[in-house]
């Protein structure tokens, strides 16, 4: 069994006990969170659509709050003796998915 969840633009496929790292969530580590679901799959059938699966939310445990790798941001215009090296560490929580709806 397994889900397709929204957060932060993105949306990821996860099943029971699944551990995934997810944008900044206004939350604390021990909190739970829940997560809009965009299809659900038990096996046998297959739910999509916003009808089917109003109300219906994957109740996820925050584990914690990090910050992700360095990403290097390079700029150059060659020949111009243009060059900008910046680097941005993004905010991420980890999460870890405690129940799908049946």
């Amino acid at each position: 069994m397994y889900a397709i969840v929204a957060t932060g633009g993105k949306q990821y496929k996860v099943a029971e006990g699944d551990v995934l790292d997810v944008e900044k969530l206004d939350a604390q580590p021990g909190d739970k969170v829940q997560l809009p679901v965009l299809l659900l799959n038990d096996g046998d059938k297959t739910v999509v659509g916003s009808a089917p699966l109003e109300g219906k939310t994957v109740t996820a445990e925050v584990v914690e709050q990090f910050k992700g790798e360095k990403v290097l941001v390079f700029k150059l215009k060659k020949r111009k003796r243009y060059h900008r090296a910046n680097g941005h560490r993004q905010n991420l929580t980890k999460i870890k998915v405690v129940e799908i709806p049946a």
